[in-house]
């Protein structure tokens, strides 16, 4: 049972998304906040697996959440919530730390799926969301991630970023390519030491900005 909290100033946005996530058998709502500081605050007692945070909130916003938590080393698995495609909010939130962002209207299934996946330690930075994404990398390259050019992959690793790119957990990483779970989480490691960045995330974005993948 993955454990999810949810963080939206809106009554009936938290509401709507809990009634989709009750119908999965394998999602509990384990609490709920209504602004960013009761976020904050209940995260390191609640210890959700996954946090499904609006950025948008009166008072502490989802990236004040997302900057406090970090710096405390206690920022669990996330996902944005938006209601509209806001790059730059999106791209921020990104930067720091989330996995990657759900519109508001978003399907059951797809929510459901985006939930287990960062659970499992993936990504849903899908390819075709982060080469939008990309475009406003031009404007906050110098508070984002360096964009040298970082140590050679070997083939191995840059086929396992591609899966990465794509938002498979390790475990789905392994399936696919009949490895060790293992294995697969020291290519990872590998992969994120070369390119100087601290999670998957910023590192499907380097490499598509570098032209690796």
């Amino acid at each position: 049972m993955i454990k999810v909290m949810l963080v939206d100033d809106q009554n009936l946005v938290r509401k709507g998304v809990r009634s989709l996530l009750e119908l999965s058998d394998d999602i509990e709502v384990v609490a709920e906040a209504t602004d960013g500081q009761e976020a904050i605050d209940m995260v390191p007692e609640v210890e959700p697996e996954v946090v499904l945070l609006d950025m948008r909130m009166p008072g502490k916003s989802g990236i004040d959440v997302l900057k406090e938590l970090s710096s405390q080393d206690k920022l669990p698995p996330t996902i944005i919530l938006t209601t509209f495609d806001d790059d730059e909010l999106v791209l921020a939130g990104i930067r720091y730390g989330a996995r990657g962002y759900l519109l508001k209207d978003v399907a059951l299934a797809d929510l459901v799926n985006a939930v287990k996946t960062v659970a499992q330690g993936g990504s849903i930075v899908k390819p075709a969301i982060t080469q939008r994404l990309l475009k406003g990398l031009e404007h906050m390259q110098n508070d984002f991630s360096s964009l040298e050019q970082p140590d050679p992959l070997t083939d191995r690793e840059t086929e396992i970023l591609r899966l990465m790119a794509g938002g498979y957990s390790n475990k789905e990483i392994a399936n696919s390519l009949d490895v060790a779970e293992g294995t697969v989480k020291n290519h990872v490691s590998n992969i994120l030491s070369k390119m100087g960045v601290r999670d998957r995330t910023r590192a499907v974005l380097k490499a598509l900005e570098l032209g690796l993948i």
